[in-house]
């Protein structure tokens, strides 16, 4: 079997995030991924839901949850097209998700700009298709203002 990389699945939370775009949401898009499956995936919704909480990852890590049938994602790996921020990130730690991959650094809200590091084993990778995701996201505030 063929196993699919960063790539892939970081093309399947851009397409999410261009879902966002087209919803007039901040274009960041996750998907949480277990034995190459996408098992949860969420974009950004605080404005269609009214709910400063309704982040990507935080949609994507509650459709893992319940497809697991558990709270914890230890064998899990969260893609996300934009950089946690802090929120999130308190999310992945009390996950357990095991990685983390995202695309575009955040450096005014992202978790690593904050100084914070996961307290349990969580691989970290940045930058997986950095210009797609980072393109989007001016696109969105460049038509904004």
């Amino acid at each position: 079997m063929d196993l699919l990389g960063d790539d892939y699945f970081m093309s399947k939370a851009l397409q999410l995030a261009e879902r966002a775009f087209e919803e007039d949401e901040v274009p960041i898009g996750a998907v949480v991924v277990h034995n190459q499956k996408i098992i949860g995936k969420g974009y950004n919704q605080t404005e269609k839901l009214t709910d400063v909480t309704a982040h990507a990852e935080m949609i994507a890590i509650t459709s893992a949850s319940e497809f697991m049938g558990s709270k914890f994602l230890n064998e899990c790996t969260l893609y996300v097209t934009v950089e946690p921020c802090v929120m999130c990130f308190g999310a992945i730690e009390w996950s357990r998700i095991g990685k983390v991959v995202f695309g575009a650094n955040e450096p005014k809200s992202g978790y690593s700009s904050k100084g914070l590091a996961f307290n349990h084993k969580v691989e970290s990778i940045s930058s997986v298709m950095e210009d797609e995701c980072a393109n989007l996201m001016k696109a969105f505030f460049k038509k904004k203002r």
